[in-house]
């Protein structure tokens, strides 16, 4: 738990190497180094090049593994960026995926994760990572969420992007994430809407200190379903999931139809949007906030955000100064608001 006065301690693991995620980190980091204490995890000597390539006035510490294990984070004056090494298995090439850096990927990971879980980290971002190279590696992998929610024992989490890009702060989760189309009805039961809405209801409450969370959600079928006449799950699934919601004391409204709720009317009154599949609601998210919106996983144990791109491998081989780190700015400031919202109801 942060002193008073004291800076939270946010991790930020730099992702694929070959990729844009070290570059954004540390300029984001550096950006923000007088609201948050940054803690790049990662190659620090990879790191050091990188950044005096980027600006010479950027100064690192490296920190050992096993030091910051054995005593927390050490202080570290706002004038420098703190790095946790971890050493890369092999020469990096800007663009170029290289198989033999997938563990290292995964190590950074796991030091955050472990640093958060024991509370002298207040929170992790993640910068973009390649999972074809860490399966290429020989570990079976599927993405920073899975990832997380298994290293941290969580049985069900909610993928939710957040922008402050719009007139009013927008918050999108989903019912379901990666799935074909096709999957989407299946893997929407009363149960599965029941957890989802109690884990966003309680990380909006607990996270983002909203006192009594507003949530609207959207039918799956045009028109949310017209009565039936253009499918069943909202009469059959979806509004019962919500009038149960509502008599665990959770304000969730809807179904509303999904074409018609993203209006300024409608969004000005609540704190987070449900949609029932990936490219319902993220479309007007990121057409709204490309570039500046946040990736946020609900339901951990601890704090993690992201940012809203990949690892931009083109960009990367092009050489510095081309990536736009202003997502990792938002995914770092957004990280330590709800830190500070986290602590404050703790407190």
């Amino acid at each position: 738990m942060p002193r008073p006065g004291v800076l939270p301690a946010i991790a930020i693991t730099t992702g694929e190497p070959a990729g844009i995620g070290p570059e954004i980190a540390i300029r984001a980091a550096w950006e923000l180094r007088h609201e948050v204490r940054s803690v790049l995890i990662g190659d620090s000597a990879f790191l050091a090049m990188t950044a005096a390539a980027i600006d010479p006035d950027i100064s690192l510490v490296a920190l050992s593994q096993m030091a910051v294990n054995n005593n927390g984070l050490p202080a570290f004056p706002a004038g420098r960026l703190a790095v946790i090494d971890c050493t890369l298995a092999a020469h990096v090439r800007p663009g170029e995926l290289d198989a033999n850096n997938g563990r290292y990927v995964l190590e950074t990971l796991d030091v955050a994760i472990n640093g958060a879980m024991r509370g002298w980290l207040a929170a992790i971002v993640t910068a973009p990572l390649q999972k074809s190279t860490i399966n290429d590696a020989g570990v079976a992998f599927t993405g920073h969420t899975e990832y997380l929610a298994e290293r941290t024992g969580t049985p069900q989490v909610v993928m939710m992007l957040a922008t402050d890009a719009t007139p009013t702060p927008l918050r999108v989760a989903l019912a379901t994430t990666h799935l074909a189309l096709k999957d989407v009805p299946a893997a929407i039961t009363a149960g599965s809407l029941a957890r989802t809405i109690d884990i966003i209801d309680a990380d909006l409450r607990g996270k983002f200190g909203i006192a009594a969370p507003r949530i609207l959600v959207t039918g799956l079928n045009p028109h949310a379903g017209e009565n039936g006449y253009l499918g069943r799950e909202e009469i059959e699934v979806i509004t019962p999931a919500l009038e149960a919601a509502r008599a665990r004391g959770i304000d969730a409204q809807g179904p509303y139809p999904a074409d018609t709720l993203f209006q300024a009317k409608y969004l000005e009154h609540a704190d987070c949007v449900l949609a029932m599949y990936h490219d319902q609601g993220l479309p007007v998210l990121k057409h709204a906030s490309f570039g500046r919106g946040v990736n946020i996983t609900l339901g951990l144990p601890i704090i993690r955000t992201s940012v809203d791109h990949g690892t931009a491998l083109d960009l990367a081989a092009q050489g510095l100064g081309r990536a736009d780190h202003g997502s990792m700015v938002e995914a770092i400031r957004t990280a330590a608001r709800m830190a500070a919202a986290q602590d404050s109801k703790a407190q």
